[in-house]
């Protein structure tokens, strides 16, 4: 049989992309379900969300340049097998060890797709229009987020099977990209040096150091409260939204990832800094916000105030990475993202680990507050990094 030319190699890659990432979505609107059945507490949800993220550094860490040894094809295969064994891993969620597990191969996956899969969207997309991978590579991770959080949350609703029917479907949606990525083309020769390649190079060069600095106050505390919302999303439906609806509850974890995308256009269109600053200060406002109808049990206007919290989250997150990337060059662009990346990842796993231990003894909303706490932080960080960034280079100029 003759493979899948440039543009199936195309759609094959871009259709793994936002599977993967789909896949990683599926067991959140359970979490409920395991909770309130299996007796697992809020530490093992916590955990959950920790051991992904450690999932997902180390893979970055160690794995991120396999794909330029070993091909695409093959890592992308790696990818969605190791997604796939998460799946299975699911269907026997009785106590908290299943989960850990496969939240943990998850993780792994989810990095590997950032790198290999990524690599390979890159690497076969057409020429014109000339936005099209950017826009699957920006857009496809939350949209398969998005897609595979709703799908799961309705089929536990209103399907025969909950704890069984999300998994089937999701590993029948990998199974067809498997058979994709064997039909479809190739686009790196194979090399020796895989070995060589699992020692991690992180690096940031000193024309970056400035932006990335003021980028950790932005990446910390934006990505801890998606690590809060991937632990807690289901609880805080159940508990103080007042829905026991698995639907609801992936529809309060997609609000806060679905609307980045917007955020990051709507970047695009001011400076660096005028998004950083309006960007941080709206996510603040949009946290205090949430942790108002939370605490008054609000559902829909909870949803609104975090979709405004995704989308300042997507604004502040696009310019702060636009800016440390233009910084450095091509050949140093890999390792600079995947500092910024691992920076993010830990930025999430370590108040997540901390809510875990603390939400046994607090309630939700005390938990949240202590997340628009370190956002305020973060927000009064940013006013004066970029205030004192903007002087010094008005001053050089």
């Amino acid at each position: 049989m003759k493979r899948f030319g440039r543009k199936g190699a195309f759609a094959t890659a871009s259709l793994s992309l936002i599977a993967t990432y789909a896949a990683s979505a599926t067991p959140i609107p359970l979490y409920g379900l395991y909770r309130s059945a299996d007796g697992l507490s809020y530490t093992d949800l916590s955990l959950s969300a920790v051991v992904y993220f450690v999932g997902a550094v180390s893979s970055l860490l160690f794995f991120g340049r396999l794909s330029n040894h070993f091909g695409r094809r093959l890592s992308a295969l790696l990818t969605l097998v190791l997604m796939a064994g998460a799946a299975f891993s699911f269907l026997n969620v009785h106590s908290a060890t299943p989960l850990l597990i496969g939240r943990f191969l998850q993780g792994v996956s989810c990095g590997l797709a950032s790198t290999a899969l990524a690599a390979w969207v890159v690497d076969t997309a057409p020429e014109k229009p000339a936005w099209l991978a950017p826009a699957v590579l920006s857009c496809g991770p939350m949209s398969g987020l998005t897609l595979g959080g709703i799908l799961s949350g309705t089929l536990v609703d209103y399907g025969s099977e909950p704890r069984l029917l999300p998994y089937m479907v999701i590993l029948a949606v990998l199974a067809i990209c498997v058979l994709l990525c064997f039909n479809s083309m190739e686009t790196v020769t194979r090399k020796p040096g895989a070995l060589s390649s699992l020692k991690p190079q992180l690096g940031l060069p000193p024309s970056a150091r400035r932006a990335f600095r003021i980028g950790v106050f932005i990446f910390v505390p934006t990505w801890a409260l998606g690590g809060f919302f991937q632990a807690f999303g289901p609880a805080m439906a159940m508990e103080q939204l007042h829905s026991s609806s698995a639907l609801a509850a992936a529809l309060v974890f997609a609000s806060i990832m679905a609307p980045s995308p917007i955020g990051a256009s709507l970047a695009g269109r001011v400076s660096v800094a005028n998004a950083q600053r309006i960007g941080m200060v709206t996510f603040v406002l949009a946290i205090g916000a949430l942790i108002f109808t939370l605490k008054n049990g609000l559902l829909v206007p909870f949803l609104v105030a975090s979709v405004c919290a995704g989308i300042a989250q997507g604004a502040v997150l696009s310019s702060s990475i636009n800016s440390i990337v233009a910084k450095v060059t091509l050949e140093e662009r890999a390792n600079v993202l995947g500092l910024i990346y691992a920076t993010s990842y830990t930025g999430a796993a370590i108040p997540t680990l901390i809510a875990g231990q603390f939400s046994e003894s607090y309630s939700l909303v005390q938990v949240v507050s202590a997340y628009g706490v370190m956002a305020a932080v973060g927000c009064l960080a940013i006013l004066v990094s970029v205030r004192t960034a903007t002087k010094a280079q008005a001053e050089a100029s």
